[in-house]
């Protein structure tokens, strides 16, 4: 009993301790953006492991090597943040593997990727031929980006010289399993009079019958209603 015990606290203090110190990180961190953080997660989720697991380490020195990895994490951080030079050697550059549709062989070696690493990485971006790409450049994190040729890409309402219609608001979700979200709402000058008038007209009485409602563009309310338990 002792032992469940002692193992449950140590478990909620590496849990609390793991998700404060990501989260004063920030999201880039949390998004595993570079080759660094993902590392960086990797190694503070075994610290925290470690240090639920094995009796031997002492909760201190455990909590004391989490908050001393995310202070030199944000150091590290904070230095690229200020200075150029030490972002490309923290984070790397980006790399053109494909320019101007031609196979850049030495950069992909000196990246170390071969041909099948090169075209998985292309499927992942919806693109099946080499014939398609006028640029691919190989991020920081390892993903690919992609620009096709001129003749490939995307026809926009530009090129079809059609008038786009302006945006009201941005899609936002307004009731979240029967709770109305009121920090939306008031970043939307909208208020609760609205959310009623708006459950009126699609026949709901109360937000409590509501699963999820969405605010979209144009103005209108796509509700999702609860559905009856049997």
């Amino acid at each position: 009993m002792h032992t469940i015990f002692e193992t449950s606290i140590r478990t909620m203090i590496g849990f609390v301790a793991l998700l404060i110190l990501t989260r004063l990180l920030g999201k880039k961190l949390l998004g595993q953006l570079t080759f660094f953080t993902y590392i960086t997660g990797i190694a503070m989720g075994n610290m925290a492991g470690d240090m639920v697991v094995h009796r031997d380490i002492k909760l201190i020195d455990g909590v004391s090597g989490l908050i001393v990895w995310a202070f030199l994490t944000f150091l590290v951080e904070f230095m690229s943040l200020k200075s150029s030079k030490a972002r490309v050697l923290l984070d790397g550059e980006p790399a053109i593997v494909i320019k101007k549709g031609v196979i850049m062989q030495k950069e992909l070696a000196a990246q170390r990727l071969n041909m099948d690493d090169l075209t998985m990485l292309l499927r992942t971006n919806n693109i099946f031929s080499i014939n398609d790409i006028d640029y691919a450049i190989l991020e920081p994190n390892g993903r690919l980006s992609v620009l096709k040729k001129p003749d490939l890409e995307t026809i926009t309402k530009k090129d079809m010289q059609i008038q786009p219609e302006s945006r009201m608001y941005l899609p936002a979700e307004i009731i979240v399993d029967g709770r109305v979200v009121i920090r939306n709402l008031k970043e939307l000058n909208l208020n609760n009079e609205w959310v009623d008038q708006q459950l009126s007209r699609a026949g709901i009485s109360s937000a409590e019958e509501v699963f999820f409602a969405e605010l979209q563009s144009d103005g209108s309310l796509h509700i999702s209603k609860k559905r009856a338990s049997k």
